[in-house]
């Protein structure tokens, strides 16, 4: 019995990295080049469109006001079309990829907003292209606060993930619903809680070290 549920810890354990990991990246790769397109079209900026900007503020602000089991739901036949089903560990990651994009972006572009605008009026000044601002001012300045970000992002998930596990999806979330609450099995329950927090301690203590390295590193 121990041997089992060791195996079912486990597996849900990886189930769960595995989801974080997966939709974390598809925001990270899709959600900073929005948050450089709110940023670099804002008012006063070198690429000001103010329709351009309120499309994308609109979207990101949508998203992050949809409440994530209800997202869960309604996506639920775009989900079927992407991955082939509405349950499981590939099914899970595509909510969770919808929901973290508009979070992300709307936390860095927070971060490129506390950019000191000196810098970027004195790279105008010396000539260089959009493109030289983007990839040798902003980018470079905002590394500390894009890692802190990468953080709450990755946290965020990971509670996101048991809510997933709650409704259809896999991981510890799923275990302690399905093994624990629904069976009555409450160590086991306990034991899924206290993973899901160990992971989130080690994110957050990963990514604080990690953004105090950079930091540093930077000055």
């Amino acid at each position: 019995m121990f041997q089992e549920t060791l195996s079912q810890l486990l597996e849900s354990t990886f189930a769960t990295i595995y989801m974080v990991a997966v939709s974390g990246l598809v925001a990270f790769f899709i959600g900073l080049p929005i948050a450089i397109g709110l940023t670099v079209t804002a008012k006063g900026m070198f690429y000001e469109n103010i329709v351009v900007h309120k499309i994308l503020s609109s979207f990101v602000t949508i998203g992050r006001s949809v409440p994530f089991v209800i997202l869960m739901v309604a996506i639920i036949p775009f989900t079927r079309f992407v991955v082939g089903s509405s349950i499981g560990t590939a099914a899970a990651m595509v909510p969770l990829s919808v929901a973290a994009i508009p979070f992300f972006a709307r936390i860095v572009e927070g971060k490129f907003a506390s950019i000191n605008s000196g810098l970027i009026e004195a790279a105008q000044a010396m000539g260089c292209s959009p493109f030289q601002i983007i990839y040798k001012v902003l980018l470079p300045e905002a590394v500390p606060g894009i890692a802190n970000s990468c953080t709450i992002l990755f946290v965020s998930l990971t509670e996101y993930s048991a809510m997933a596990g709650a409704v259809g999806g896999s991981g510890l979330g799923n275990m302690a619903i399905q093994y624990g609450y629904y069976q009555f099995n409450t160590p086991v329950m306990l034991q899924a809680l206290v993973v899901l927090v160990l992971l989130v301690l080690i994110i957050q203590f990963t990514g604080d070290y990690i953004t105090r390295k950079i930091s540093h590193h930077s000055i």
